[in-house]
């Protein structure tokens, strides 16, 4: 059985839209898995491997459910009919409540009149 690519959507504009890739072939580690797929696709492998051939740091590869930094890297064998997910990190946006207030901020809200406080607006906060 072949094995499959899950592609993330900031990566289908190098896979003519495609979310799925199957290759034909049986690639019997991560690696090579890789190497077939950048045959096909070959704009995806900047944007998944760094220049030295190591996965970018906010890039995850999973075979099934398992992150292959635990379970060999780019040596992680696959099976027939493995399914290979391309997971770029997330990152972004602000907590609820920052830990430590900004200078000058007592931490102190009154009700709704601090929701839309020119200091709660300019962090975020306001309605």
């Amino acid at each position: 059985m072949p094995v499959t690519f899950r592609i993330p959507a900031p990566l289908r504009p190098f896979t003519a839209g495609r979310d799925c890739i199957r290759l034909e072939g049986c690639p019997a580690t991560v690696a090579e898995a890789l190497a077939e797929l950048w045959a096909v696709c070959p704009g995806v492998r900047d944007r998944v491997l760094l220049e030295g051939g190591a996965v970018r740091p906010h890039v995850s590869l999973f075979v099934g459910t398992e992150d292959v930094r635990f379970t060999g890297g780019l040596a992680t064998p696959l099976r027939d009919g493995s399914e290979i997910a391309i997971l770029p990190a997330v990152s972004g946006g602000r907590a609820a409540e920052a830990s430590t207030p900004p200078p000058g901020d007592t931490g102190r809200r009154s009700g709704p009149a601090s929701l839309t406080s020119p200091s709660a607006r300019g962090r975020g906060g306001g309605i």
